[in-house]
């Protein structure tokens, strides 16, 4: 085997494993709508805590740029959800590939900069990603658009053909940057690991169980066990500082590591509330599994991927049928056909490595060049997740609104509660999007976040039901749950006292 062929196996991607990436991608962009629609008056109107003013006064080039906030309108968001879920869609079926992918990115940015105080590293890793499959050909394989430029070519793609030939394999600096950059995340994140105790002390994922307002579904079975969480510290650690064999291995050993992170970010969906993050990382991981598992599983798909096939063949020739003719993409080797086709390449090779220098300048290896360090820390922008240690104090919530009758209601989640509740009453956020936000509220903020806070929870308290509320407070509740200690008593800081 040459070195190229070497570097090609290792640092370029299948095509069918590109595919999976833009169906996961474009699935997980629509499981994130669905799951912010939850709190689209709350965290993208006008009604919410965060007013378009708000957001102006603090972030003036996001409201400046967002189309998420030319309008305050429950309705106007809406409409621009359902665009978005409808490109996302787009993207995962194949159609209009790079397209859906570059407007996607758009919708994303544009929805992230609505509400800054909301996001997650699931967030920025998602935005990430679509701006890599910007530059990566996805609609090569698995896609309407593959059956539309067989159909136009008068030729199989060999969708059908069990093996990977050569078309299958995409090489260059696009899969190679995407592939780089998966592993440098889960490096960069395993050495900031180890500048910790709790880590390499195999402490780090009992403590994060301790942590109650992190608990997923199954997150309450495991607390305790703290046994298998150690034994689960030192496997994630191990996993993240070998993760840079996932560009050295291939074939059977690629399958078996890759495979190892995916089951690892399942688990973390089942068991930890953090959003679309384990999701977003197990699309990220499907393109490092080499061809004899698309092989496999495009031998299993066989008979549904012809009959899809037939289905968007038939879609296409329909919508064709009704559109005016337009001319097809350029197939010339010279002008501006060759210049499209090595632009996203030459913007590969550039991200390659800026994200090799940025990273480095993140964990200290090297200085930051002063224009650098004067635009942004880039030791401020690293991978930090957990690390180096996990926070040992569970934070939870009170937030109360009393009624005209002498009731009173949990403001956030609407159902009955005590009108003297104590800091033992005190419960997990409705959602990481709730918990990101109300963590984001300094004790005595200088903006108006309280107060629109406090407005915005007397009109959800009066919605839940059927009495005037007179009053919301909010307080913030601290455990010390530190692993080896007792569990602290709770302790209560108000933030917000409305009169509705």
């Amino acid at each position: 085997m040459t070195v190229r062929e070497h570097l090609g196996a290792r640092l370029g991607a299948d095509a069918r494993g590109l595919a999976a990436f833009r169906i996961a991608l474009g699935t997980v962009l629509i499981v994130d709508l669905a799951l912010r629609s939850r709190g689209l008056t709350a965290f993208y109107t006008d009604e919410g805590v965060l007013p378009r003013s708000t957001l102006a006064e603090l972030y003036p080039v996001f409201s400046r740029y967002s189309l998420h906030a030319v309008s305050g309108e429950g309705w106007a968001v809406a409409l621009l959800f359902l665009l978005a879920a409808a490109v996302a869609a787009s993207l995962a079926v194949g159609y209009r590939t790079r397209a859906a992918a570059l407007l996607s990115l758009v919708l994303v940015a544009s929805l992230q900069a609505r509400n800054p105080l909301v996001l997650n590293a699931g967030d920025t890793l998602l935005w990430q990603l679509l701006a890599l499959a910007c530059l990566l050909p996805l609609g090569r394989r698995w896609s309407v658009d593959a059956v539309r430029r067989t159909r136009r070519d008068g030729r199989r793609s060999g969708d059908r053909d069990g093996g990977a030939s050569e078309v299958d394999r995409v090489t260059g600096f696009a899969p190679a940057l995407l592939l780089t950059f998966v592993v440098v995340l889960y490096l960069s994140n395993g050495l900031v690991k180890l500048r910790g105790d709790a880590w390499p002390g195999g402490t780090a994922v009992p403590q994060v169980f301790r942590l109650e307002h992190l608990y997923g579904p199954l997150g309450g079975a495991l607390a305790g066990a703290d046994g298998l969480l150690t034994v689960g510290t030192y496997a994630w650690l191990g996993l993240v500082l070998t993760s840079p064999l996932l560009l050295l291995f291939a074939g059977r050993a690629r399958t078996a590591l890759a495979g190892a992170f995916v089951a690892a970010h399942l688990s973390m969906a089942l068991t930890l509330a953090i959003g679309v993050f384990p999701l977003v990382s197990v699309a990220a991981l499907l393109p490092f599994f080499p061809p004899r598992v698309w092989d496999a599983i495009g031998h299993s798909l066989e008979g549904p991927a012809e009959r899809l096939r037939g289905a968007a063949a038939a879609g296409s020739a329909a919508v064709a049928a009704g559109l005016p003719a337009v001319p097809g993409p350029l197939r010339d080797r010279s002008g501006p056909g060759r210049v499209r086709r090595r632009l996203p390449e030459g913007i590969a090779a550039v991200l390659l490595v800026s994200l090799l220098a940025w990273n480095a300048m993140a964990l200290g290896l090297v200085a930051a060049p002063a224009p650098v360090a004067d635009a942004a820390d880039p030791t401020e922008n690293r991978w930090d997740m957990f690390a180096p240690n996990p926070p040992n104090t569970a934070s939870l919530v009170l937030a109360t609104a009393e009624t005209a009758d002498g009731g009173a209601r949990d403001a956030l989640h609407g159902d009955p509660v005590a009108r003297n509740r104590t800091p033992s009453d005190a419960r997990a956020y409705p959602s990481a999007r709730w918990r990101k936000y109300l963590a984001a509220m300094p004790a005595d903020p200088a903006d108006d976040r309280d107060a629109r806070l406090g407005a915005y929870l007397c009109e959800r308290a009066a919605a839940a039901g059927d009495e005037p509320v007179e009053r919301v407070t909010v307080s913030f509740v601290y455990v010390d749950v530190a692993l080896g200690e007792p569990r602290g008593e709770p302790t209560a800081v108000e933030v917000v006292e409305r009169e509705c």
